[in-house]
């Protein structure tokens, strides 16, 4: 019993942990489509690279 009690609690830690994961990626691609391209150019990302990002879905790294 106590091994299905820690394989629950470690699944709901690593759950809470990859769904933190993907909202993190979810609010850092939003803030990146809102830079000019001025700010693009200060932070030393093209305008290739940022649609790439912003392509990518959510749960991509």
């Amino acid at each position: 019993m106590a091994t299905r009690t820690s394989l629950c609690k470690y699944l709901l830690r690593r759950t809470a942990c990859v769904l933190t994961k993907w909202a993190r990626h979810a609010y850092e691609r939003r803030q990146l489509a809102q830079l000019d391209p001025r700010e693009l150019s200060d932070s030393g990302i093209s305008h290739g690279d940022r649609m790439a990002e912003l392509s990518k879905p959510f749960w991509r790294d």
